[in-house]
This record gives structure tokens, C-alpha cells and sequence, in this order.
């Protein structure tokens, strides 16, 4: 199955369709996202690109992380 990462998407969104992107998204800085009333709240809004600009993580960074655990990245 072809794992699809579209940045538009919520994050909400995003762990609905592939859970696996919550401990992902862990990993590189983004801690509260494993909680569930987190996911619920700011995640039905935050999108990737958002949370990177919020955290300051880089977004390229993020692209390549999920690159290189089997994603597409599609914008």
C-alpha cells in the first residue's frame, strides 16, 4: 500500500488515515501530538507545514524524515 503524506491535510486527518504518523511526528520535535486530547483540539486545525512553522522545525527535514520511513510526499 502506498503511504501518501498530503500537507494539506490536518494532522487529525493525517493520523486518522496512517496512525503511525503520530509517533513520526514525535520524533522530530512535535511531543504533544501523541496525547489525544492535543490530536482532537489543535490537530483537527494544525497541518504540517503549520506545526513546522510553530516549532520552528524544518519543514525540509520533515519531508525527508517521512521520505525515508517509505512516504510521498504530495503538497
Amino acid at each position: 500500500m502506498t503511504k501518501i503524506l498530503n500537507l494539506q491535510k490536518s494532522l487529525f486527518e493525517l493520523v486518522r488515515e496512517h496512525p503511525d504518523i503520530a509517533n513520526i511526528m514525535h520524533e522530530l520535535g512535535f511531543k504533544d501530538i501523541v496525547k489525544p486530547a492535543m490530536l482532537n483540539t489543535a490537530g483537527r486545525v494544525m497541518t504540517i507545514p503549520k506545526g513546522a512553522a510553530l516549532k520552528k522545525i524544518d519543514l525540509d527535514t520533515i519531508k525527508q524524515t517521512f521520505q525515508e520511513k517509505g512516504y510521498i510526499i504530495k503538497n
